[in-house]
């Protein structure tokens, strides 16, 4: 029996693949549990159209994605933070802070996860931060702290 699964099953294949099953592992555990339903050629055009339109949103994203690393490499974000005598400072700056300040500064949203920090800023100075906006697509954030 052929089968368009709904969900991974283990073994069996991924979600949205076409498997050819025995007709009682089917029946007796794949479509009652709603793990997949049966390959008719209704569901056959659904999985298609399904696919079709993920493919769609993908490419938007993606497209959007680099649209907004071209804007980024393009910014340099200013902070500050607190500093004393022969350039040590006190404190440290975080992914959250960055992201708050590109907010503030340049009005776009960027989430604190996909900045991607080997550890804290805590030098003075002009530091890159890579950006990680969809798998495929990441840029540098220049960010340049000044002390206080």
């Amino acid at each position: 029996m052929k089968v368009i699964l709904l969900e991974d099953v283990k073994s069996v294949g991924k979600k949205g693949d076409l498997v050819e099953l025995k007709d009682g592992y089917a029946k007796n555990f794949i479509l009652p549990k709603k793990l997949g339903i049966e390959a008719t050629n209704e569901n056959m055009n659904n999985l298609k159209l399904q696919k079709k339109n993920k493919e769609k949103v993908e490419k938007e994203q993606f497209e959007a994605a680099k649209a907004l690393a071209t804007e980024i490499e393009k910014m340099t974000v200013k902070l500050q933070i607190k500093g004393g005598e022969g350039g040590k400072t006190f404190g440290s700056i975080s992914s959250k802070e960055i992201a708050k300040a590109v907010a503030d500064q340049y009005g776009k949203e960027i989430d604190k996860k996909k900045l991607q920090l080997a550890e804290v800023i805590k030098t003075v100075g002009t530091h890159e931060v890579t950006v990680k906006l969809h798998p495929k697509v990441s840029t540098k954030l220049k960010v340049h702290v000044e002390s206080v």
